[in-house]
This record gives structure tokens, sequence and C-alpha cells, in this order.
């Protein structure tokens, strides 16, 4: 009952309100980062979301544009300033997602959306972490954040879609207040190692 017919409305109240609150930072923070990462301070991305079907989602940029003699962008590390690693230590950068809650692609509480290149590598039973909206936070960001192996997100992501309750999202809420205040399991770069990951249990299974 709550799955199917109050998380979606719950969700968009949730997400308003928490826009509207919070409107003085998202301010704030789209100033700073136009002036920290010279222009446009959000970032978009495709992802997938329910049942694989793809959307737009919004972050404040972590990164600049900067680029070489040749036109290319700088590596990574170089590209991520002081000012982006301060918001990826905090999450500041997901609050633009919130926008991606109202508009229907995400929910509150659910699996984290990865890459669209990764869509191929998905085993069947990964692939149930697409059945449900994808969260600002999730199950597995409570319990370990980017500090747990691929195999042990993918387990939890699919143990919360088989367990969604009302309860299970109030302590996963709880749990990831937690974990960003105490900043345990942040990774800069939490997704590099997916290719690896999956060329690893790709040759397993071969």
């Amino acid at each position: 009952m709550y799955a199917r017919f109050f998380k979606r409305p719950l969700d968009f109240c949730c997400a308003l309100a928490a826009i509207i609150c919070l409107s003085p930072i998202l301010v704030v923070l789209t100033i700073l980062g136009a002036i920290k990462m010279k222009g446009n301070p959000f970032f978009t991305q495709p992802r997938p979301g329910l049942n694989e079907k793809i959307f737009k989602l919004i972050k404040f940029r972590t990164m600049t544009n900067e680029k070489d003699a040749n036109g290319n962008l700088l590596p990574d590390d170089v590209r991520l300033n002081a000012y982006g690693k301060f918001l990826r230590s905090t999450s500041l950068d997901e609050l633009p997602e919130l926008f991606n809650i109202l508009k229907g692609d995400m929910a509150v509480i659910g699996p984290r959306p990865l890459l669209v290149k990764y869509l191929p590598y998905y085993t069947e039973h990964e692939r149930i972490r697409h059945s449900i909206r994808p969260g600002l936070t999730g199950y597995a960001q409570a319990h370990g954040r980017n500090e747990i192996t691929w195999e042990r997100k993918f387990e939890l992501d699919v143990w919360y879609v088989d367990h969604l309750t009302f309860l299970t999202d109030v302590g996963i809420i709880i749990d990831t207040v937690k974990v960003v205040l105490s900043h345990d399991g942040v990774s800069l770069n939490a997704l590099e190692d997916f290719d690896e990951y999956r060329k690893r249990t790709s040759d397993s299974n071969s």
C-alpha cells in the first residue's frame, strides 16, 4: 500500500518542503558555483530511472570545464577544485536532485542511479533495482556508502526493493543523516572502479 499509493505523494511533499526551506542555501550555492566553476553551476547527466527510463539528473557542478591547449578537458583530479571537494564531502552537490524528485524522476529513498553506460552489464537480479524510482539516498548509502563493494551495494539495493515500507524509509533517512554528518564512507571517485568490477564479474561468469 505504501509503495503503490503513498510513497510518491509523500516524496513530492517532502521535496517541495525541502526546496522551500533550503531555498536560501540553494541560492547561495548557485551563486558560489557560478563563481567557483566559472560558468554554469549545474551539472546534468542522463541516468536510468524507473524501469530504466532515461532522465536527466541535476546536481551542483563539482568540476570545472578547464581544457588544455588542444581543447581537451583536463583530468578529473585537476578539474575537481577545493570547492567541488567540499560539495561532494558534504553531499551538498546532491541538493538540486530535489527538483528531480518533484518532477517524478526520482524518490527521496531508492537505489542511487548509476551511469547509463552500465545498463548492458547488470545481471537480471541486479536489474530489480530499476523496478522502483532511484533515490536521493538509499539503503546502500546509509549502510556503507562508498566503502562497501559493488556486490554488496547491489545486494542492499535489491533488499530494499523487496522490503520497501514506510518504517524502512524513515530508518534510512535517519541513518543517512548520521552518515553525512560523520562523513563516513566518503569517496570522491565513487564510480571509477565499476568498470573493473564488471570486468571481473564477467570474467568469472564466462
